[in-house]
C-alpha cells in the first residue's frame, strides 16, 4: 500500500495573529506633506499600558519593529514612517536632520494628543533622533528606550574606514542621473550584502525572512536627496554627545555582536547616562529587532513597571 508523502516542514510565521487585529493604518499631514503610521493598539487596556512612540533606524520603516510591537500586547505603539522613508512623504522644505526629525517628532506629537507619558523608543538612527530631542525637549516624554544606541561616532574608530566607504557610496548615488543613481542604491546584491553583514543568527529560516525583509522595504525611500541627508545625518551625531543631558530614565539595548554600535561604546555610553540602565543581549548584533525581539521585550516591560507613568 502505498503511503502518502510526507507533508513538508511549514515556513515558521514571525508574527502573531493578534497583531493584525491590533493594527491601525492612518495617515495625516504635517508640514505639508503626507505622513503615513501605524498604531498597534492593547489587547487589553491595563493600568500599566503605557502609549509608547516608535522612532525607526536608517532606511528603514515601521514594518522593522513589528516583531518587537507584537511580544508588547498590552501596550499601545505609535509607528510613524520618518519623513523620507516608507510611505511618508520627504519633508516639503529643509535638511533631512537630526534638529528637523526632532521638529518632526514634536509636530507629530502634537497632532496626536501625546503628552509627556509618552515613551519614546529609538532603533538605531533613530536613537539619535530621540535623544536629541529628548535633549532639546526635557520633560516631553519619559522614559527613553534606546535599541543598538549609536553610542560613539561613526567616522572614528575601528568602522571608520567603512563608514567612509559608504559615505562615498551615496554621494556617487546621489551624483549619478536619476535612473543609474537609483539602480546603485536600490541594487538586490548591494542590499543583500548589507543585510547579510548585520544578522548573526545561525537560523536559516530566520535569516531568509530577515533578508526578505530588507529586500522589501529596505528600498522605500522617497529620493535620493532626502537619502543622502538622512544618512549625513546618521553619521554626523550620536547619542553620547548629549548623554549628559538626558535627565530622565534611560534603557539601552544593545547587542553582543553588533559592529556598528559596538558594545565597549555601549558601556562607555551607559556612564554618561545621569540615571542609564544597560542590557546586553548575547549572540545577536544590529538586528535586536529582528532576531531577539522577545528578550527586547521583557527589558522593555521590567523598565516600564520600575518606571510607571
Amino acid at each position: 500500500m502505498k503511503t502518502a508523502d510526507p507533508q513538508p516542514p511549514a515556513t515558521p510565521s514571525y508574527f502573531s495573529r493578534e497583531l493584525a487585529a491590533r493594527t491601525r493604518a492612518s495617515r495625516i499631514e504635517l508640514d505639508g506633506g503626507t505622513v503615513a503610521y501605524w498604531t498597534y493598539e492593547p489587547v487589553q487596556v491595563t493600568p500599566e499600558t503605557r502609549n509608547i512612540l516608535v522612532i525607526h533606524g536608517f532606511r528603514g520603516d515601521h514594518h522593522g519593529l513589528l516583531r518587537v510591537a507584537d511580544q508588547l500586547p498590552g501596550m499601545r505603539l505609535i509607528m510613524p514612517d520618518l519623513p523620507g522613508f516608507g510611505s511618508s512623504d520627504a519633508f516639503a522644505s529643509g535638511p533631512h536632520s537630526v534638529e528637523h526629525y526632532g521638529r518632526f517628532i514634536t509636530g507629530f506629537m502634537a497632532a496626536l494628543g501625546l503628552g509627556p507619558d509618552t515613551v519614546l523608543l529609538g532603533h538605531s538612527f533613530g536613537s539619535i533622533v530621540a535623544a536629541h530631542f529628548v535633549a532639546a525637549h526635557p520633560g516631553a516624554v519619559s522614559p527613553l528606550i534606546l535599541i543598538n544606541p549609536i553610542a560613539a561616532p561613526a567616522l572614528e574608530g575601528p568602522k571608520g574606514i567603512m563608514t567612509k566607504l559608504a559615505v562615498l557610496y551615496y554621494r556617487l548615488a546621489a551624483r549619478l542621473p536619476q535612473g543609474p543613481g537609483l539602480a546603485l542604491l536600490r541594487n538586490p546584491l548591494i542590499v543583500r550584502v548589507m543585510s547579510g553583514a548585520m544578522a548573526k543568527t545561525p537560523d536559516k529560516e530566520l535569516r531568509r525572512f530577515i533578508h526578505g525583509q530588507h529586500h522589501s522595504y529596505f528600498s522605500a525611500f522617497a529620493d535620493r536627496d532626502s537619502l543622502l541627508e538622512s544618512f549625513t545625518a546618521s553619521v554626523s551625531g550620536n547619542v553620547a554627545e548629549v548623554a549628559g543631558q538626558l535627565a530622565l530614565p534611560v534603557l539601552l539595548i544593545a547587542g553582543e555582536k553588533d559592529e556598528i554600535a559596538m558594545l565597549p561604546d555601549q558601556h562607555r555610553l551607559a556612564a554618561l547616562l545621569p540615571d542609564g540602565t544597560l542590557k546586553v543581549i548575547p549572540g545577536v548584533g544590529h538586528l535586536i529587532h529582528y532576531e531577539t525581539p522577545a528578550p527586547a521585550a521583557g527589558f522593555i516591560l521590567s523598565f516600564l513597571k520600575d518606571h510607571p507613568a
